[in-house]
Formats: structure tokens, sequence, C-alpha cells
């Protein structure tokens, strides 16, 4: 309204004025754009426009790399144009490579740019089928003996044929940050070679185009060597030593080291002696119905008894410790008859089984985690000991040991059986008897809430008998399986590679199932019970507060004074 302020926000005005300062200051840097001359004027005096048509170049002015030559006469003084000015990336890799390292050093020979890509105005696309084609020479100018080598394999064959998707040098051991082998950043480093054959024998669209199959690098990454190498073990076997470097021939010709025929030959390089007897079967590690038939049958066996086992333990005490909470916590008012009574702590393990019982501990907990580490190295909770990796075999050498430990707790638990009669006749306990049968449908009938009394159970009932012949039938398994694991060498001298896979699945089976079997079943006897809670020390004492049925009230108490 007329002879009204209006009221303007400072906000605002401040806002505006930011804008208007920002436009100046763009505006007074930028510089007038310089005229291009076009490449036809430098062409009246250089003869190189033909051959920069060509060219990878063929796009740029001249003056986009000749700067201050606008003008004739040419300033003088001015400095050539350098790749780096357009191309920082690749010429930063090229300085931090083995080539840039032996300019450096002044060897007047290494390579430089215009070496592989021509001088500047004929520089061919890397893009081109003429420049891949061409790389094997290119490389070959130095390198010979392995152009040659390479001309000869499968993958230069292709590439003499027109198939742009075959492998070159550079696909192998990139374009400018070429690394010697020895050297951990390189791609051809022996714990990147699966990466690096990956790229391409692990693209899926690609090896179907040509038939192979594309399970190549994942079946290796599940095999002993797979493993060991991703763990960072640099003396295992990659894909080149069995499949050769340059000179990579189909297992079909004769030639090639992994013909069935030179399998003996390739795999003795490592292990003496292997194949001497028997053929060697795949060295890939397969899975599922691609797998041999004994292996199959494995996983089979293992398929149904894990998961059945499992989840009978499950079930039982999950049972268990619900019907006893109830009792406990809800049923308070039905008072025991045993509570009248004053304590029988039955004596459950002598002096000398509770210093088996203390190594069996020991070496099983040892055993479960490097082994799984061993078979999981990529496992966040496996890194402690990868970190050692690089200079000792810690996983395999504390594997072995804690299994020698096992192996000799047995033998120590045998031979207290044989020489003392008090030890037999305590383990004599643990024998089977028909009675156990009616212990367990009776056991599992009232854990399952379908019988309202509490069963008779022996002092050394069903539970723990289960869990002492599981524990002996796995303790049996494990140490075979094992052994012919350990001594690989002699066992691929004298039994058919099948069966050195068969002993590996088992043993991998076994384990799953005796680790998953301690956790569910003895961890609930010995600690979440809530007869023992939080702990039966009967591991320590020898003695153990675990309540008896009244059938078996005499016998826990003539058992306490026996073992005085």
């Amino acid at each position: 309204m007329a002879g009204e302020d209006i009221f303007v926000p400072s906000s605002f005005l401040r806002t505006c004025l930011c804008l208007l300062v920002l436009a100046a200051v763009r505006a007074w840097g930028q510089t007038p754009a310089t005229a291009t001359v076009p490449n036809s004027k430098c062409a009246e005096c250089h003869d190189v426009e033909t051959n920069l048509k060509k060219s990878a170049h063929s796009g740029q002015a001249c003056t986009s790399c000749h700067v201050k030559h606008e003008e004739y006469p040419h300033p003088e003084g001015v400095p050539k144009p350098a790749c780096v000015n357009c191309h920082q990336l690749e010429v930063q890799n090229f300085w931090q490579s083995v080539h840039g390292g032996e300019i450096k050093k002044g060897n007047e020979s290494a390579p430089n740019c215009d070496t592989c890509h021509g001088s500047t105005h004929d520089i061919v696309s890397t893009k081109t089928e003429e420049f891949k084609k061409g790389s094997p020479d290119t490389c070959g100018m130095c390198h010979d003996k392995q152009a040659a080598e390479y001309k000869t394999s499968v993958h230069g064959k292709a590439v003499e044929r027109g198939v742009t998707a075959a492998p070159v040098c550079t696909d192998c051991h990139t374009s400018h940050s070429i690394m010697r082998p020895k050297n951990p950043e390189s791609s051809v480093f022996a714990n990147k070679v699966p990466e690096t054959c990956g790229r391409c024998h692990g693209d899926v669209r690609l090896m179907s185009r040509f038939g192979i199959p594309a399970d190549r690098i994942t079946t290796f990454n599940s095999s002993f060597h797979g493993l060991a190498l991703k763990s960072g073990s640099q003396t295992v076997a990659d894909c080149a030593s069995c499949h050769g470097y340059h000179g990579i021939l189909p297992s079909s010709d004769p030639k090639s080291p992994t013909n069935p025929k030179n399998l003996a030959h390739t795999c003795g390089v490592c292990h003496p002696g292997a194949g001497s007897r028997f053929a060697i079967s795949s060295i890939h590690s397969r899975e599922g119905d691609k797998a041999p038939l004994p292996i199959q049958w494995v996983q089979l066996f293992y398929l149904l008894v894990i998961p059945g086992t499992l989840a009978f333990m499950a079930v039982h005490h999950l049972g268990d410790f619900l019907r006893k909470l109830t009792q406990l916590r809800f049923q308070g008012r039905n008072v025991p008859s045993r509570m009248l009574r004053p304590v029988v702590f039955t004596h459950r393990m002598y002096v000398l089984e509770r210093i088996e019982h203390g190594l069996l501990s020991l070496s099983f907990i040892v055993l479960a985690y490097t082994g799984f580490a061993l078979h999981y190295p990529d496992a966040w909770w496996a890194r402690p000991l990868l970190s050692f990796e690089h200079t000792y075999p810690i996983r395999g050498v504390v594997h072995r040991t804690a299994g020698t430990i096992l192996v000799l707790t047995a033998i120590l638990h045998l031979l207290t059986i044989v020489f003392s009669r008090k030890l037999r006749t305590h383990w004599t306990e643990f024998l089977p008897r028909v009675s156990d049968i009616r212990e367990m449908m009776e056991g599992l009938m009232w854990r399952l809430g379908m019988k309202s009394e509490k069963p008779y159970y022996s002092a050394h009932g069903y539970i723990e008998k289960i869990e002492y012949w599981a524990l002996v039938w796995g303790t049996a398994v494990m140490a075979l399986t094992g052994m012919v694991l350990w001594f690989n060498n002699w066992t691929l001298s004298a039994m058919p590679k099948v069966w050195m896979d068969v002993m590996r699945s088992i043993h991998y089976y076994e384990a799953v199932l005796a680790t998953a079997a301690i956790v569910i079943w003895h961890m609930y006897t010995v600690i979440f019970d809530p007869d023992v809670y939080p702990m039966d020390p009967g591991w320590w004492t020898g003695h153990s507060p675990r309540p008896m049925s009244e059938g078996a009230y005499g016998s826990a108490h003539e058992s306490k004074h026996a073992g005085d």
C-alpha cells in the first residue's frame, strides 16, 4: 500500500548478494575460448594427418596435445606432449610396474608407452581386434620364449582364429600394472591366480559359448588346494601349477600336463608316487550329482543322519528342560521323596578318568576350531590364525597336534581298561543292555508329556551310553580319515584318489555331527540341565549331585562307596 514501508527479510538479501558474487567470480574466471586450429592447417607442414586419422587419437585436435602451437612460427622451448597429460592413471600404474622400475634403474631397453602402443600419431585403439591379435607379438619383442609358448596354447590358437574373447598377455598380466609373479600385488601371484583365471572361467555366459564347464573356479576353491591357497599358502598348487602358464593345452591334448596319462607325473611333482598304482581322478572338488558315486553315498548318508540325530537330541533335551522347569517352578508343592533324604553324590569319574576327560575336552575344542578354520579360511573367526599363515602353517600344525593328543588319550583309555580292574569294572557300566531300550522309551514318553511319573533310570543310563559310544565311534572315524588326509603322499600312491576325496568328505561331515552333538547333547547334560545347573562338577571333583530315581538310589549309594 502507498505510504507504507515494504519489509524485505535480511536472509533474502544475503542470498541474492551471494548469488551475484558467485556469478561475478565465475564470469571473471572464464577466459575467452581459444580458436581451435584445424588439423588440416597443421598438415600443410606436417605430413601426419593421414596416419592420425587411422589412429586412436583421430578425434583429437593437434593443438590439444601440442600447446602454444596456434601461431607460426611456433615458440621455442615448449615441452613435447606427454601421455600423462591425458592418461594420468595409466602412467601412474606404469611407473609402479616392473617396466617402469626398470626404466628408473636406467635400463634403456625397457619398454615405454611407444614400445607397446606405437608412435603418437600411429597409436592403434586397444579395443580393436587388430591390437589384441598383435599383443603377443608386441610382448614377444622382449619375451620371445613366453610368446612362442603362448602361440601353441589353446588361448593363442583361439586368438589366431579371430576369437576376441580369448585371453592375451594383458588379460592375465594387466596392461600397465605388470608386476613380477613373486610380487603379492601381481595379478599372477600364486594366491591371485584363481581370481585371474576366474575372470574368464568363472563367467557362465562366456564359458557356455565355448562349451566349457563354468564351475572350474568354484570347484577348485572348495578343494584342498583352493582352501589352502585362499588362506595364504604360497607353496600349494594353483591353476598354473597343473595347467601350465603360457603353453596351456586342453586336457584332451596328449601333451597337456592335465591329460589323464600325464596326471601321475604332474601330481608327482608335489606328491611323489601319486598315481603310480591307480589312475588319478578329477582334481577339482565336485558336489551333488557331479561328484563320484562313493562321495554321493557319503553325502546322502550324512544328509539323513545329521538332521535326524540333531533333531532327536534337540527334542529330547527340550522336553527334559520343559518338564523339569514345570515341576521346579510351577508345581513346587509336589516334593520328591529324594528331598527327604540326605544328598547322595554319585561317584562319576575317578582321577585318571578325569585326566582323560580333560585331555579329551582340550583336544576336541582345538580340533573343532582349527578344523573348521581350515575349511572356512574366509570366516572372521578364522582370521586370528590366518595372520600367522604367511610364515607358518599354524592351523594345520595345531590341528594335527590336537589330533595326536586325542588319539593318545584314546590309547591311554584302552590301556587303563585293560590293566586296571577298578576302572574296567567302572567301564562295564557303559556296556549296552536290553533295559536301556525300555529306559529310553519311558524317558522319551515322560519328556514328551505322555507319562506323568518320572521313570527309573540307571546311574549310567542310555543318555551317558549314547554319548560314550558316539564318542568312541567318532574318535575312530576321525582318526582313520585324518590319518589318510595327513599322510596324503602315501594315500595317493597306494589308493585311488577318489577314496581320499571320500575320506575328506567323511572327515568334514563327521566333524559337523560331532561338534553339533557336543553343543546340543553334552552341554545341556552337564550345564543347562536344571538338575545340575550351573554345572555338574563331576568332571572336576569326580562326584555328581545329579538326583537318582528311587530305584537307582541304592546303586548310586553303593557306587559312591565302591570308589572310595
